[in-house]
């Protein structure tokens, strides 16, 4: 996501050079052969202009870091929520294992760490760091397999929605 003063600067510098391209073009048109030259060179000069600085907007913004709360669009605050989802479900798994006595209390203590680590990270998007803490109480309180599966398939949904459009 780019910056809103990327924008503006891109747009300020996009109105200037094509209004100089196109003055320009006019100016020499006139020299060289009249109203009708000045107007065909004027145009063509300006939309030029605007089309090479339409091409060039990606790199002129990414030049200008993004805005301060602004979300990162290339994919980190998705993998974040991802790895979220994951340590969560392997906490899940110690909580509620298949096997009676399949976890200890040290590798459960150990995931619940793990777990609630990266469900704090200043990365994640808001939505995504309260519905993993939604799942975390719920797994914490280890009474309902269900409701923690129920908790868990909400997390799964707010990670999806929380995607970049592709």
């Amino acid at each position: 996501m780019t910056s809103a003063l990327a924008t503006r600067i891109h747009l300020l510098i996009t109105v200037v050079l094509v209004t100089c391209a196109a003055l320009s073009g006019v100016c020499f048109g006139l020299l060289l052969g009249g109203r009708t030259t000045a107007l065909v060179a004027a145009g063509a000069a300006g939309l030029g202009a605007g089309i090479g600085s339409f091409l060039a907007r990606r790199q002129i913004a990414a030049l200008f870091p993004p805005g301060p709360g602004a979300v990162r669009a290339d994919g980190y605050a998705e993998g974040i929520a991802d790895a979220v989802l994951v340590s969560i479900a392997t906490y899940q798994a110690a909580v509620f294992p298949l096997t009676p006595d399949g976890v200890s209390e040290t590798e459960r203590q150990a995931r619940r760490t793990v777990a609630y680590r990266a469900a704090a990270y200043d990365g994640l998007p808001l939505a995504v760091r309260v519905s993993a803490a939604e799942a975390l109480e719920v797994v914490d309180q280890g009474l309902n397999p269900e409701h923690a599966q129920a908790a868990m398939r909400a997390l799964a949904l707010t990670v999806y929605d929380h995607r970049a459009e592709r």
